[in-house]
């Protein structure tokens, strides 16, 4: 028999034969799943061992489980329409609270903390009713991708409301400019770029005014400073800025360098998650960049990507066991419908390249 150290053995993974904790007792039969909970009692009782003749896989599905996607389609959609119009009636109003937007961030990130993966699926699954200024988007990707980090990085629930609302307020100054700077659907002139740097400053005296706790608003005017102390308004460096300020800061980053805006094209998602891996100037925390990749694989969910075979695709789910061989949804396969493969290194299926939106429609690379 084989022994494996608990402590190596990855969460959710299936023995393909059983499992025992000695010579007689059966801990998992190989349609059983290694759970957490599972390892926790066996560390609880100083057990630093398993047996089995059999070896451990992960096994990887498309969409699992509909009932999560489902549950994370319709609360996406009804974020939608809550943040549009906590943008719009609500900070004309100033009914903005604490308490009220914490458990809004709360129902997100009890769906983040069952499987932040699903909430990078719906976007793929879900197409809005809703027509979302730019300010609304970013807000609400944003807002996502920073609870998903924060959840990688396993921060107890309270900071977790903290920083989720922190997130999704992190511009809620851009309110208070002139609508010709904030709906981004030009080129910005020097006085748009002069106003626009004073939107931390807009957001931290708002929130100050209304309550909000200190934590949010400080990160809430920490979100554009940088480690290597290039960013605004305070020029602040390294341990200076708060874990919150680090966290949107990459996540409402990476949101901008892989979205369309009218002074710039759009990265795909792989290439910004290499700009965020390069690092080059130092600009961002390395632990908050690992978790974003973490979050998010080296291929994100959404992706073109041409195959060493010649195929196109899209990424449609993650591969935790290995983030260079995502899930990917084939094109252009006769009377096959939606196909979908596991990329691996071997056949011709590994992923050659990200594939723009136009490359992948028009089949020309």
């Amino acid at each position: 028999m084989n022994n494996y150290k608990v402590m190596e053995i990855q969460e959710g993974s299936l023995f393909s034969a059983p499992l025992y904790l000695d010579e007689q007792f059966i801990l998992a039969t190989p349609d059983m799943q290694f759970s957490k909970e599972l390892a926790a009692a066996l560390s609880e009782w100083d057990f630093k061992e398993v047996y089995s003749d059999g070896e451990p896989r992960i096994e990887v599905v498309v969409i699992s489980d509909k009932d999560k996607l489902k549950q994370a389609v319709e609360f996406y959609e009804a974020f939608q329409k809550y943040v549009n119009t906590l943008f719009t009636s609500g900070v004309i109003k100033e009914e903005l609270t604490f308490t009220a937007i914490g458990e809004k961030i709360q129902e997100a990130c009890a769906i983040i903390q069952l499987d932040y993966r699903t909430f990078f699926r719906v976007p793929l699954a879900y197409k809005s009713e809703v027509e979302l200024n730019y300010q609304v988007s970013h807000t609400i990707t944003s807002t996502i991708i920073a609870l998903s980090i924060g959840v990688s990085l396993k921060l107890p629930d309270d900071q977790l409301i903290e920083l989720g609302v922190a997130a999704l307020l992190h511009e809620i100054g851009m309110t208070k400019l002139p609508s010709k700077v904030n709906i981004y659907k030009r080129d910005l002139n020097a006085e748009d770029r002069k106003a626009i740097l004073s939107q931390p400053i807009l957001s931290y005296n708002l929130l100050t005014a209304l309550d909000f706790p200190p934590k949010v608003c400080v990160a809430v005017l920490q979100h554009h400073e940088r480690e290597n102390g290039s960013g605004y308004p305070q020029k602040l460096k390294g341990d200076q800025i708060s874990l919150y300020a680090k966290i949107i800061g990459v996540s409402c980053s990476y949101e901008a360098i892989t979205t369309n805006r009218p002074h710039k094209k759009a990265k795909d998602t792989h290439s910004g998650l290499l700009h965020f891996l390069k690092n080059e100037e130092k600009q961002y925390d390395e632990t908050i960049t690992r978790a974003l990749v973490n979050v998010l694989s080296l291929y994100p969910i959404g992706l073109y990507v041409l195959l060493a075979n010649g195929k196109k695709g899209q990424v449609v789910d993650v591969n935790p066991a290995n983030p260079r061989f995502p899930i990917v949804q084939l094109t252009g396969i006769p009377r096959m419908g939606k196909a979908y493969i596991q990329t691996s290194q071997e056949q011709g299926l590994a992923i050659v390249r990200p594939l723009t939106k136009e490359e992948f429609e028009n089949n020309t690379w």
